[in-house]
């Protein structure tokens, strides 16, 4: 195990652990304990479902391989009912097309076997930053943005936010009608370009195009091509 500086979390915040192999998960949860979180542990799809729906947990770890069945079909199905939890993957590979599948699949960041401490712990400490207390709120066009719930509208219509959708969203309300580049979006939003030259950006800007036009809402996330994307009025 890793020496590290331990560190607590200023609320207890819980994180379900979606692993098949008791080894890691009892080392990962360990840890986890070591630095001041609440740990719940899944050893299936079905049990994750039920500690979700139970716990309702601050963040979620998943592995990829869970025996017969898939992390990444788990989170997609926990995305479709509604989870707006950060859910970290954890990975054999690292290539594109693998991060890629788990950035689609709803998963907000990977971390890679070996297991390593100091990597997960940033990751978690990164995702359960503390929030700013006052309520502030984020307004363009019919959008609002309630940085205080996390809560996101499209005039009346509440919209459902996976972590990583609100922080693109915030980043591109923060900066209205100014066109952002790749490396702009992705040094603000995600902190550091950890992928490379894969197409998280353009995964995420379609997440959040689905979701802010569902019901024949008008397009405010335009693409600029070559360089980026702005949030303007068509």
């Amino acid at each position: 195990m890793d020496n590290l500086t331990k560190t607590t979390p200023t609320k207890t915040h819980s994180i379900l652990i979606v692993e098949t192999e008791p080894l890691l998960s009892d080392s990962i949860s360990l840890d986890l304990k070591d630095n001041g979180y609440t740990t719940l542990v899944a050893e299936d799809t079905q049990s994750a479902i039920q500690q979700v729906t139970q716990n309702q947990p601050d963040l979620l770890v998943i592995d990829r391989m869970l025996g017969g069945e898939s992390g990444l079909k788990l989170c997609q199905q926990l995305r479709r009912t509604g989870l707006v939890a950060p859910v970290l993957m954890l990975m054999v590979r690292d290539a594109v097309e693998d991060r890629v599948a788990c950035l689609e699949s709803g998963a907000d960041d990977y971390f890679l076997k070996p297991y390593r401490s100091d990597e997960l712990l940033g990751r978690i400490r990164l995702y359960l930053r503390s929030e700013q207390p006052a309520r502030e709120q984020l307004r363009f066009d019919d959008l609002t943005l309630d940085l205080a719930t996390r809560r996101a509208f499209r005039g009346s219509q509440q919209i459902e936010l996976t972590m990583k959708e609100f922080e693109l969203l915030k980043y591109l309300m923060e900066h209205p009608r100014e066109v952002l580049t790749r490396d702009q979006i992705l040094e603000n939003v995600w902190g550091y370009d950890f992928l490379g030259e894969s197409n998280v950006i353009e995964v995420y800007i379609r997440y959040l195009r689905l979701k802010l036009e569902d019901g024949g809402g008008r397009r405010v996330i335009q693409t600029v091509r070559g360089v980026g994307y702005v949030l303007r009025e068509s």
